[in-house]
């Protein structure tokens, strides 16, 4: 009995690891349990390496080894094992490719052009090295909080933020807006990006992470001009926290990150802008992270268009037959104009939710368009949302979205000395 045990619990250990290098991107129904999984694994490999590890001893000491049954199970783990320590390396090559992206759109040199006070912030403040024993404390001592600050008159919690900045004040930092993800339906403006927002706080940026109307309770475009209204805010009031209002940056995940792309490619559209039609909103960087970039699927690279039925029905409420144009609109690889600001695009290689062919594609066509520098960043092995809390991945993440966001914060400094 205690090897056939020992064999399903082997067995589940090796699936688990078999779907961090292999999720189920084209299988529909599976697809979400499938990136729970191995968003789980890839990140945490020690952690699954760790659990199979001690039911192992667990069972040998139950002598579950004994038979053909126990000798299978123990053979299983042992190649589960060896699969899951090699997801580490696997992770570590992503600050190489990070850093090979950077310099790919930016110049070899792009370090040397930003500005030196940045440079020294930089190297002040590091971020957590390594695996932690629990990766899902990001808070750091040199970085307030403020909560729930309105940003729209009587629109409760759903038009509320939270501002992330040093400790001790500042004066003049550039500001960060992240946007969450959720599938435009769940999510919190506490929920995710805390080790990004930690991090730049620490080393002087004021960020900014916002709620915004949720469907299907809200009709896309609620939630771009909610994201709009944030901004409208910060033009506003961010002075008085401490912030730039003319330098603002977006971010954000998943569904924040189709939010991200199409701030930064509709500014001072006065269609999401209602009532506020005159407020500048235009963004001086965007970085999306595995975000949704067409929703039309014009290119037909979803890897699961079924998926797109849920959005159709519960977040556009439009109909793909007769609707189409509206579904463009929409849609930010069908909003691409050569005043985009310049654009750091990150995605996963084993991302189950959000196609990274879509993602290839954006950033290509972006690329040919657009007067700024776009770079793209594809990662190994990360599946959807692998950079939420502490993990390798995470922290090279967090590194070279510093690098990008200093590096548009000193070439916005350099055009502007230029105009003046």
């Amino acid at each position: 009995m205690a090897s056939a045990f020992f064999l399903a619990v082997s067995l589940i250990g090796g699936i688990l690891t078999f779907n961090a290098y292999v999720p189920q991107r084209r299988t529909g129904a599976l697809a979400v349990p499938s990136f729970m999984l191995g968003w789980l694994v890839s990140e945490l490999p020690l952690h699954h390496l760790a659990w199979q590890v001690i039911a192992t001893a667990l069972f040998l000491w139950a002598g579950a080894l004994e038979g053909t049954t126990g000798w299978m199970a123990m053979i299983i783990s042992l190649l589960s094992w060896a699969a899951s320590g090699h997801l580490i390396p696997i992770a570590n090559k992503s600050e190489s490719f990070f850093e090979a992206s950077l310099a790919a759109a930016l110049g070899e040199d792009y370090r040397a052009q930003i500005s030196s006070e940045w440079l020294e912030r930089m190297e002040k403040v590091t971020a957590p090295k390594g695996l932690k024993l629990n990766p899902f404390k990001p808070a750091r001592s040199d970085v307030e909080v403020i909560r729930d600050i309105e940003y729209f008159p009587n629109g409760g919690k759903r038009n509320e933020l939270d501002i992330y900045k040093p400790a001790g004040g500042t004066q003049g930092a550039p500001v960060l807006l992240q946007i969450h993800g959720g599938g435009w339906s769940i999510g919190s403006k506490q929920e995710q990006a805390l080790p990004l927002m930690y991090h730049l706080a620490a080393q002087g940026w004021i960020c900014v992470a916002i709620n915004y109307r949720l469907s299907p309770q809200a009709t896309f475009p609620d939630h771009l001009i909610d994201c709009k209204r944030a901004i409208g805010w910060i033009r506003q009031e961010i002075s008085s926290h401490g912030g730039d209002p003319d330098f603002i940056a977006v971010t954000g995940g998943s569904a924040g990150g189709h939010l991200t792309a199409m701030v930064a490619l509709t500014a001072n559209d006065p269609e999401y802008q209602p009532g506020f039609e005159d407020v500048d909103t235009r963004v001086q960087a965007a970085v999306p992270f595995y975000g949704v970039y067409d929703f039309s699927d014009h290119f037909n690279l979803q890897p699961a268009p079924s998926m797109m039925d849920g959005i159709f029905k519960n977040v556009l409420k439009k109909d793909p037959k007769t609707e189409s144009a509206d579904i463009r609109r929409a849609s930010p690889m069908h909003r691409i104009h050569a005043e985009a600001p310049p654009f750091l695009i990150i995605h996963g290689t084993n991302d189950g939710l959000a196609a990274i062919e879509e993602a290839r594609v954006f950033a290509q066509r972006l690329q040919v368009v657009s007067n700024e520098s776009v770079v793209f960043a594809e990662i190994p092995g990360a599946q959807h949302a692998f950079e939420i809390f502490q993990s390798i991945r995470t922290r090279a993440t967090v590194l070279a979205t510093q690098r990008f966001l200093a590096w548009a914060l000193s070439s916005a400094k350099d055009e502007g000395q230029e105009d003046q």
